[in-house]
């Protein structure tokens, strides 16, 4: 999944972009659902662990938690201590943030990106892109406008650690 290279938009060549966009949107909204699959087959390997962690805790209760009868907590205690169960629930929580992050990508290709798309062609109606008599270099004007940007953040993130020593 390469979403910085996906999202970027060729201002040039608007009938390929708005050519590609479904499948795009298609694409991302595959890694959504594989990572949601992912982390439903996660929850359920974690609810096995657990039943088979508190079965062995109630099966033999003085090896696992050194009393005849654990109440709740003691089994509690067993299974979320139990290496298998801590395994299970950094995978889930990394699937968890995977999921997460498929979402937001999802959502910006889908939704973002095609606003974007439309406005751009809709500028483009309003022959806001027609060329000026001396041609404008729209990427080079792109990018340095972005570097006044940075340059303004990076002087206010500059500021605020100066207050903070």
């Amino acid at each position: 999944m390469d979403y910085k290279a996906d999202v970027k938009i060729d201002e040039t060549a608007l009938d390929i972009e708005w050519l590609e966009q479904a499948s795009l949107a298609m694409k991302y909204g595959r890694f959504y659902a594989v990572a949601k699959k992912n982390l439903t087959a996660s929850v359920e390997k974690l609810k096995v662990i657990k039943a088979e962690l508190i079965a062995e805790a109630n099966k033999n209760p003085m090896k696992c938690c050194k009393k005849d009868k654990p109440n709740a907590a003691d089994i509690e205690a067993y299974y979320r201590n139990h290496q298998r169960h801590k395994d299970a629930k950094d995978e889930w929580m990394e699937l968890q943030f995977e999921l997460d992050m498929c979402e937001i990508a999802k959502n910006e290709i889908s939704f973002t990106r095609k606003s974007a798309l439309e406005n751009l062609v809709r500028l483009h109606g309003q022959q806001y892109f027609a060329g000026p008599k001396v041609p404008r270099d729209i990427s080079w004007e792109k990018k340095e406008m972005q570097k006044r940007r940075d340059m303004i953040v990076g002087s206010h993130i500059t500021r605020k650690n100066k207050k903070d020593e």
